[in-house]
């Protein structure tokens, strides 16, 4: 990352290029093994990945005794943290780290797509070997073969959250596999870390921001307000960039393709208000701005949303998770005690 720049790079590819001319299947690959496949390499690994697709039925009992109001990625944080009870072993090399990898990046986007059809009262869709990793989910979600449109910006969307450095969410996956855990229990750390608002859930927050302005003619209005009430804006405003980020710079040409026209009408205005007003103090727009615009014209529930995150950021935090081990030393930080020390217990009746 460069926060400056707002330059983005994957083992040394610019995200742009990636996002032009790659696959996610074929930069999970990049990301894990450090360079791009053959043509051989990647027809295997994308095999393998639809290979364990399929879902264990006793998964589908555990998703369908879900709590209706549940959020998504409060149950998919209970299911792949069931899935870990058939997998209970620690992981100790890379290759231990992929082998289960494959699996649960093969999953997830069958998990979330079964969640969404059980709870429309949907019959479920079992998976295809045939599409991509991001056609085969939007076909297990709704039921058909997506345009190729949606199909191309699905997969661009987990291209673009598929890795973002030392993370929160990266940072607790890394820490749980320090200790030799099981794969699972570090990918649930992850998730547990990317729920959060302050960081995947913001792109839940940025579509329900654009919902409660409601008109294009309200946006000055409402950010004017905002700005007085000292209201976080979703969507802007970054740890490391300084500057627009350049994810959002690429979901914003698919936002504008085929996105809700209102909501992005909202967005460009607000945008513009952001940037005029607030990229001085280093605010800008961030990934999780425009990405939302593209699920809600699909038709998926916002809750979905941070789901759809995490289907692209499971790869980056199993090739972390492989790397940090191969070499692996416990994260401990220390913490600095300010206070007294050495104070004398004094029994309770003299308190």
């Amino acid at each position: 990352m460069d926060g400056k720049g707002g330059k983005l790079y994957y083992r040394g590819y610019s995200i742009e290029e990636l996002a032009e001319f790659s696959t996610f299947e074929e930069v999970t690959y990049l990301l894990w093994y450090g360079e791009l496949p053959s043509k051989g390499e990647l027809r295997e690994f994308s095999r393998k990945l639809a290979k364990n697709r399929e879902l264990p039925k006793e998964l589908l009992d555990v998703l369908e005794m879900m709590p209706k109001h549940a959020h998504p990625m409060g149950v998919l944080r209970t299911a792949v943290s069931f899935l870990g009870n058939f997998d209970d072993e620690p992981v100790k090399t890379p290759e231990d780290v992929y082998e289960k990898g494959i699996s649960l990046v093969a999953k997830i986007p069958g998990i979330v797509a079964s969640l969404y059809r059980l709870r429309m009262g949907l019959e479920l869709v079992k998976p295809r070997e045939d599409l991509s990793h991001a056609g085969n989910f939007l076909y297990m979600m709704f039921g058909k073969e997506p345009p190729k449109s949606w199909e191309r910006a699905m997969d661009v969307a987990l291209i673009l959250y598929a890795e973002h450095e030392l993370n929160a969410s990266t940072f607790a996956v890394m820490e749980v596999g320090s200790t030799l855990s099981d794969y699972y229990s570090a990918v649930v750390a992850g998730i547990g870390a990317l729920k959060g608002i302050l960081h995947g859930g913001a792109v839940e927050e940025a579509v329900r921001q654009f919902l409660e302005i409601g008109d294009p003619e309200r946006v000055e209005e409402w950010f004017f307000n905002a700005l007085k009430n000292k209201r976080r804006i979703m969507g802007a405003g970054h740890r490391v960039y300084k500057t627009y980020d350049p994810r959002a710079k690429i979901f914003k040409k698919y936002a504008r393709m085929i996105g809700d026209k209102r909501m992005y009408e909202i967005a460009e205005r607000l945008e513009t208000l952001v940037q005029k007003h607030l990229s001085k103090k280093g605010v800008n727009i961030n990934v999780d701005y425009w990405s939302g615009i593209i699920f809600y014209a699909m038709g998926i529930p916002i809750e979905f949303y941070t789901t759809i995150f995490l289907m692209g950021r499971i790869s980056g935090w199993t090739a972390h998770l492989a790397e940090y081990i191969s070499n692996n030393k416990l994260i401990r930080p220390r913490l600095q005690y300010i206070g007294e020390i050495g104070k004398r217990y004094i029994p309770i009746e003299r308190r």
